[in-house]
């Protein structure tokens, strides 16, 4: 029996059957260690009348007894059930409901569009770090609309139009050529009805589901984009208007061959790009934002996170998450890295000018920076940029990501120009010389616990008249190991920063040649 709790979350969607397996510690540090998805299409699978067979019934029973034998084989304790759009809108989804409990055992929550707007917020906000937005979260059979502000949910909204039954409107007779003006004029139609849709101008639009996740797939082969990360990843206007000129174009033979697009998907893309590209439209937004997390995290956090750290930044508890995970060093040893690396970037400002977006990835690499440990100690440093890399860092962009890695794992200039050059399509030419600074910060601050026993009391920086960074430190323990460390490192940081580094304790106050 593992000692962590395992959780298994349900989303019974309209274009899919989903199971997501959850691991969370004592500390609620939390992965995902198993994800399970069945093509479903209940959309299509409603009857003339309006309602779900008892043979369709079945088929669902079907898939959630095998997601249950799956989550026996990873020793899932609880699970949690959810039924959306398709269910919710059935002439007969309490009959849905109380056969499915009755056939499989599991309890199945029936959301209300309400509901799904306001989990598929909670997993968006809790995973994103942005203050104000329009989220459009397109499933297989609803649409939903929300809007933020300050990081509250204002208003929401559920058209009963996806893209599995937008499909089934407009497109079944002919996947080459989906109708678009009638797409066109159906979500028009709709958003006539909600005005405050139309209120919002300039705000970007986060996008939630399949249909955008596979947009931004596409868009990042297009683009030969280094890094596989979906999150938080950022489209133009003229990204989308481009997909939206070529993709109705293509047969659906065609379609199926798109990189980046999944076969499962290719007959319900164009219209689920239509309702979105219309929805973006209506709503006079500045740009896309990809989503990573939304309606199944939403109800992990709601069940199982809601007493998480609050008080940290989403970054800071994305890196906490990350420590909780993966065991690399003591916990009050990062922390008095990460104090120390922020005490030399403050007593640096007036010289560096950087803000605090700058400052929190240099915290984030500093609490990071050992992660890689927990692959191998040895040469853990490129496997501490691989991991932070290479994961879900909520509330960084992918740039600062790549920043935090680079700067956790520097060792060299020659070094930062490689990272560069295998990511410029995102890193810039100046970050080289960004990463080299607050790399070399980022050794003195490990340098002045190198012991990992955190011998000083307390440590200040201050900047002398430009030429000098002086460390105000008072000892309660031995230095010497820290001393001698920090001296290394002096040669480097007066080349890189132009100013010589001293330290003064209590006991004695010298420069390092």
């Amino acid at each position: 029996m593992p000692t962590n709790r395992r959780i298994g979350i349900i989303d019974i969607g309209s274009n899919s059957i989903r199971l997501v397996i959850y691991e969370i510690s004592s500390t609620l540090a939390y992965r995902v260690i198993g994800e399970f998805k069945q093509s479903a299409r209940l959309s299509q699978r409603i009857g003339a009348d309006n309602a779900l067979s008892y043979e369709n019934i079945q088929f669902i029973v079907r898939i959630l007894l095998h997601f249950k034998q799956i989550s026996r084989s990873y020793q899932v304790t609880e699970i949690r059930a959810a039924a959306t759009a398709a269910i919710r809108n059935a002439v007969n989804s309490k009959q849905i409901i109380d056969t499915i409990q009755e056939l499989s055992g599991l309890r199945v929550d029936l959301l209300s569009g309400e509901d799904e707007a306001r989990i598929g917020f909670l997993g968006m906000i809790n995973a994103l770090d942005v203050e104000d937005g329009l989220l459009i979260d397109i499933g297989g059979g609803s649409t939903e609309v929300s809007l933020f502000r300050n990081r509250k949910l204002k208003r929401s909204v559920s058209f009963p139009f996806g893209a599995v039954n937008t499909t089934a409107r407009f497109a079944a007779d002919n996947q080459a050529m989906a109708d678009l003006n009638g797409i066109r004029q159906m979500v028009q139609q709709a958003i006539a009805n909600e005005p405050w849709i139309k209120e919002q101008p300039g705000l970007p639009l986060i996008g939630l589901g399949g249909t955008i996740r596979s947009l931004c797939k596409i868009n990042q082969k297009k683009r030969k984009y280094p890094l596989a990360l979906t999150h938080n990843y950022s489209m133009s206007t003229e990204d989308m208007d481009e997909l939206m000129s070529w993709l109705p174009t293509l047969t659906a033979e065609k379609r199926k061959k798109v990189d980046g697009l999944s076969k499962d998907r290719y007959d319900i893309i164009v219209p689920g790009l239509a309702i979105l590209h219309t929805l973006y439209e209506a709503c006079g937004s500045s740009h896309y934002v990809i989503s990573g997390a939304g309606l199944r995290d939403g109800l992990f956090f709601e069940s199982y996170l809601s007493d998480q750290n609050t008080s940290y930044s989403l970054a800071e508890r994305s890196a906490r998450n990350m420590i909780g995970l993966h065991s690399c060093a003591p916990i009050e040893h990062l922390e008095q890295v990460a104090a120390n690396v922020t005490q030399l970037f403050d007593a640096l400002h007036s010289i560096h000018g950087l803000g605090n977006g700058y400052r929190s990835c240099l915290h984030t690499a500093a609490l990071l920076y050992r992660i890689g440990v927990s692959i191998n100690y040895y040469q853990f440093s490129k496997h501490s940029f691989y991991m932070i890399a290479n994961s879900r860092l909520d509330g960084l962009s992918h740039r600062e990501t790549l920043l935090c890695a680079a700067i956790a794992s520097f060792k060299t200039r020659g070094k930062a120009q490689q990272t560069y050059l295998q990511y410029k399509e995102i890193l810039l030419e100046s970050d080289i010389d960004l990463i080299v600074k607050l790399g070399t910060l980022l050794q003195i601050a490990v340098a002045m616990d190198s012991s990992e026993t955190q011998v000083f009391s307390s440590v200040k920086a201050k900047a002398i008249h430009n030429t000098e960074l002086r460390l105000q430190v008072q000892k309660k323990n031995d230095p010497s190991l820290e001393y001698e460390e920090i001296a290394a490192f002096h040669k480097d940081f007066k080349k890189i920063w132009g100013m010589k580094l001293t330290i003064d304790d209590t006991d004695a106050s010298f420069s390092m040649n």
